[in-house]
């Protein structure tokens, strides 16, 4: 088991695709996908696990998909229609991202039918055994690998970029909703996993306690949310990174993980849903 930095834009520490059992769980942008092929040198992975579908973690599936025809994904029944089909997908990042859209994620190639394993909680898969934890996103699933007690988690464990002492727990829309993000949470310290592998990023060896720092966070951005403006919160969540990163670096690193314009907008129409 590995984790592979594929280094979005050239930076380190953003985004991580973990390696388990040849499967690769979350590849990415495909922006990012020659840095991560160069790091298999030309072996096909088994499959591709998916998290979810946010282009952050998955974009680079269809293309993975193209170069490997025999390589299956595992995704949340939910997402599977916008892998086979991403226009609506598309569309909806289009309005988040605008004309950065290639710049950020590449080319977004249609994952065939015949090769997209819907889930929808409760399996198991490649020795993995699959929660359904929506919350961050309605089509998100975990993933605890058995034999390591190794918990895949995507988001739903939120950011905690190394030189940095900050969890952020990464709120764009359409679909945050804290109440079920906290149940999520719950799913996954109920299996009582060993260690939590983070897509942003890293190996996290002390769950339980990072969990309790997720839960107080979420709460936390959730409230701050509802109570500032945009402006604001923008200006108080650059703030509260500067302060807590060790190196202008980590800082620039931990922005573009999370950036703050996205956080709050995820969070005000969660509360304009209320």
């Amino acid at each position: 088991m590995r984790v592979i930095d594929v280094e979005h834009l050239g930076r380190p520490h953003v985004i991580g695709c973990w390696e388990v059992d040849g499967a690769l769980v979350d590849p990415g942008p495909e922006s990012s996908l020659q840095t991560l092929l160069a790091a298999l040198d030309g072996e096909q992975p088994q499959a591709v696990v998916l998290t979810h579908i946010h282009l952050d973690h998955a974009a680079a599936t269809g293309a993975i998909v193209r170069r490997w025809p025999e390589v299956e994904v595992y995704v949340h029944e939910r997402g599977a229609p916008h892998l086979v089909d991403p226009s609506r997908l598309l569309a909806s990042a289009e309005r988040l991202y605008g004309d950065a859209m290639d710049r950020l994620w590449g080319e977004i190639v249609p994952v065939p039918e015949q090769n997209v394993r819907a889930l929808a909680g409760g399996e198991t898969v490649l020795g993995m055994r699959v929660a359904y934890t929506p919350g961050h996103a309605s089509h998100h699933v975990c993933y605890l690998h058995e034999e390591t007690g190794t918990a895949f988690v995507g988001d739903v464990a939120a950011v905690l970029i190394p030189g940095t002492n900050l969890v952020v727990p990464p709120t764009p829309p359409p679909d945050i909703d804290i109440e079920a993000w906290l149940d999520s949470i719950g799913i996954v310290e109920g299996w009582a996993p060993e260690r939590l592998a983070v897509t942003h990023f890293g190996q996290i060896d002390s769950p339980a306690e990072h969990l309790a720092v997720v839960r107080e966070r979420l709460g936390e951005e959730a409230r701050l949310a509802r109570d500032l403006g945009e402006d604001d919160y923008e200006n108080r969540h650059r703030a509260l990174v500067a302060e807590r990163a060790e190196t202008e670096e980590a800082a620039e690193e931990l922005i573009q993980c999370v950036p703050p314009q996205y956080q709050w907008r995820g969070l005000n129409r969660y509360w304009s849903k209320r």
